[in-house]
């Protein structure tokens, strides 16, 4: 199993910033894909961003250019940075991790809320 621990998020306005944090641990596998989730109030949880070990990246096509996704592989830690966030930006953001071995690990959540 691996275990992801979120931090960060919180409240901000509309056109600020907020930074995500996630840290790996236990059965990490080398090649995996990390990356953050988000789910509103009666919407199905979606895709935000994803990033390789090798540090190639995805974005939806509504965070491209807002957002950015960094790994330090050292600290098994995936970053999402938020700029010029928005009301419907606001979710709650989960971490994701995939590995070749098939296995798909959730963090807890962080509550993202943006005020208008």
């Amino acid at each position: 199993q691996v275990q992801l621990v979120q931090s960060g998020g919180g409240l901000v306005q509309a056109g600020g910033s907020l930074r995500l944090s996630c840290t790996a641990s236990g059965s990490i596998f080398s090649a995996n894909t990390m990356g953050w989730y988000r789910q509103a109030p009666g919407r199905q949880r979606e895709l935000v961003a994803r990033i390789t070990r090798g540090g190639n990246t995805y974005y939806a096509e509504s965070m491209k250019g807002r957002f950015t996704i960094s790994r330090d592989n050292a600290k098994n830690t995936v970053y999402l940075q938020m700029n010029s966030l928005k009301p419907e930006d606001a979710a709650v953001y989960y971490c994701n991790y995939e590995d070749l071995r098939g296995r798909m690990d959730w963090g807890q959540g962080t509550q993202v809320t943006v005020s208008s």
